[in-house]
C-alpha cells in the first residue's frame, strides 16, 4: 500500500503501520498538522485510550506522535524558507507557536538553527544550482 500523504510525512511505504485506527491517526495528523492537534482526539480515531494510543504509535511509526507531528511541521517550514519565506512566517505557517519554539524544534530535530540551514541551502544553490534536491528530502 503506497500513501504519499504518509510518505511525505517521512513514513516510508514499506514501514505503513498495520493498524488501521495509526493509520486514521496519521491521515488526521497530515491533514491538520499546522493547526492544534489533541492526543485525546488521536487516541479516540484509533480507538485506544491516550496512553496505549502512545505507545502503539509509538511501536508502529517509531516515534511519539508529537514528536512525529514536530517531524512534519519541521518538513514543511524548511520547504517554506528554502521557497523564500521569511523566518517567522514559515514558524507560523508550519504550525508553531512562534519562531522561539520552532527555532528549538528545529536546531533539536536536524541538529542545526534555522538560520545557519537557510545559510547553508544559500551556499549549496551558489556553488551547485541543481544539488537543492538533496537538501529537500532531508525533513
Amino acid at each position: 500500500m503506497h500513501d504519499p500523504a504518509l510518505h511525505e510525512s517521512g513514513i516510508a511505504p514499506q514501514a505503513l503501520p498495520a493498524s488501521s485506527g495509526i493509520r486514521r491517526a496519521l491521515g488526521h495528523i497530515e491533514r491538520h498538522f499546522t493547526d492544534a492537534i489533541y492526543l485525546e482526539d488521536l487516541a479516540a480515531l484509533a480507538g485506544l485510550s491516550v496512553c496505549r494510543f502512545v505507545t502503539v504509535f509509538r511501536r508502529q511509526v517509531g516515534l511519539t506522535p508529537h514528536r512525529f507531528i514536530c517531524h512534519r511541521r519541521i518538513g514543511h517550514a524548511k520547504r517554506l524558507l528554502r521557497d523564500g519565506v521569511p523566518m517567522a512566517l514559515a514558524a507560523s505557517e508550519a504550525g508553531f507557536f512562534d519562531q522561539s519554539h520552532f527555532s528549538r524544534h528545529f536546531k533539536n530535530i536536524c541538529g542545526i538553527t534555522p538560520g545557519r540551514y537557510l545559510r547553508e541551502v544559500g551556499e549549496v544553490r551558489q556553488r551547485r544550482p541543481d544539488a537543492p534536491a538533496c537538501l529537500q528530502t532531508a525533513a
